[in-house]
């Protein structure tokens, strides 16, 4: 019983002396992986905003100088350049309405006829007035002419003669007060054809043919508008009427006319005028634009963009406007150094458009700023910059990788990026994640478990 109970014991020591190596052997693996990784991690260069490991890839492009146009922006609002509301001058009938709806016009051209007989009668009436009153206007001159030959042989009187004179004068008035009937006559004959005063456009027709219209109706027959010229009235600030004042000297400012959303030119117009006072409840003044319009696309009540073209800065430091951003502290870029890393710069704005923005301080003509992927970078962090589109790809500096010599080529905009084959067997697995993996992958690979265990006992 004795000699069993010694053999048991036994078995539990060996079985303890074993379990104590195989968990040494573990440990000096798991260590030696964990230095490894160490190793690549120390190897692999700076990290990014949200800590990842190498070159962040970003977009570069060079400050430049060229010439920037300085743009005035308001919103405007598209007018007719004349507005006629065609109504009638005289009371009648409307016996026609010739034009079409929504037609341009020629000025002169027949827009509405009223019944002109009772006009024609009133004008003939006129004539026939004159007429008569020009047979009384004879006979009378006939009767002074008898008293005059007759008064120096005293068979009339004095008297006689000077009335007849005063009847002959009475006569003559009332020929000229024909002749203006007559002309009365015709101008209201003339009012029943309504003639467009310009050209232009027809509106939608207000009164139709069978009607009564007279020169008291508010609503009109039709109204013209002008839209070749068109003006269009915008407003700006009140600090940039000195500006504007100082650049019109004599030759007229550019306006263009653009959509809501600043991605279309519709037009090109000249500033005709500028209001007499600034309004004080908005601090706005008002402003004036003339366009020739041939195209037709601006449009009487159509909302646009106006831009007023103020002057030209000559040879201004420019980046493209996604290289600016803002922070708390102001406006800023990334500046990517002769190492590869970016700084961060903090800038002064002049002009900024939709592609550009122009700087007065803070860079300098052949600097590389950061046009996309700044969310990712930090001060000091390592990039792999390429050239954006439309830039030169020796505008871009070439990458730098952590990987020494052995980093392949920067690749061309637009080149598709070239594969690297393993340098060894080992590279064509995944790195090694925890202990059991890398004890995995030891003993698949050939002499890896000795080596493994020797280094344990190292």
């Amino acid at each position: 019983m004795r000699k069993a109970t010694l053999i048991v014991v036994a078995l539990f020591a060996a079985a303890g002396l074993v379990a104590g190596c195989h968990s040494s052997s573990s440990s000096a693996g798991a260590g030696s992986s964990s230095g490894a990784d160490t190793g690549k991690a120390q190897k692999g260069g700076s990290k990014g905003r949200f800590g990842e490991d190498g070159p962040i890839p970003v977009t570069v492009a060079p400050v430049t100088r060229q010439d920037v146009p300085v743009y005035f922006n308001g919103l405007g609002s598209v007018v007719a350049f004349n507005t006629a509301t065609i109504q009638a001058q005289i009371s009648g009938q409307l016996v026609a309405v010739p034009f079409k709806e929504g037609d341009e016009v020629e000025k002169g051209a027949l827009l509405a006829q009223v019944d002109p007989r009772p006009f024609q009668a009133s004008l003939d009436q006129a004539i026939a007035k004159k007429v008569q009153d020009q047979a009384t206007l004879a006979s009378a001159r006939l009767d002074l002419k008898r008293y005059q030959d007759l008064l120096p042989d005293g068979y009339v009187s004095g008297q006689q003669v000077d009335q007849q004179k005063a009847a002959v004068q009475s006569d003559e008035a009332l020929v000229q007060a024909d002749e203006a009937a007559i002309e009365s006559a015709r101008v209201q004959l003339s009012f029943t054809s309504i003639r467009a005063p310009f050209t232009g456009v027809a509106g939608i027709r207000q009164v139709d043919v069978g009607n009564l219209v007279s020169s008291s109706a508010s609503a009109g027959i039709v109204v013209l508008t002008q839209i070749r010229p068109i003006s269009v009235t915008f407003t700006l600030p009140e600090q940039t009427l000195p500006q504007i004042r100082k650049q019109d000297n004599g030759e007229a400012l550019t306006v263009l006319a653009v959509t809501r959303d600043n991605q279309t030119e519709l037009a090109r117009g000249k500033l005709t005028a500028y209001d007499s006072q600034i309004d004080a409840t908005t601090g706005t003044i008002k402003l004036k634009a003339t366009f020739d319009n041939q195209d037709k696309k601006l449009w009487p009540g159509q909302f646009v963009n106006a831009r007023l073209l103020v002057r030209t800065e000559q040879g201004a430091l420019t980046v493209p406007a996604p290289a600016v951003q803002l922070g708390p502290n102001g406006s800023y870029v990334y500046k990517v150094q002769d190492d590869q890393t970016v700084q961060m710069v903090p800038v002064t704005v002049g002009q900024s458009e939709a592609s550009v923005a122009t700087i007065t301080q803070g860079l300098n003509e052949g600097d590389k700023v950061v046009v996309d992927g700044q969310s990712r970078l930090q001060p000091g962090s390592k990039v792999a910059a390429s050239a954006a589109p439309g830039v030169p790809a020796a505008a871009a500096p070439a990458a730098e990788t952590s990987v020494g010599h052995n980093a392949p080529p920067a690749n061309a905009p637009g080149e598709a990026a070239a594969t690297v084959p393993p340098q060894n067997a080992h590279d064509q697995h995944p790195a090694p994640q925890n202990g059991d993996q890398a004890r995995r992958r030891r003993r698949r690979e050939p002499g890896g478990g000795s080596s493994g265990a020797s280094g344990g006992a190292q």
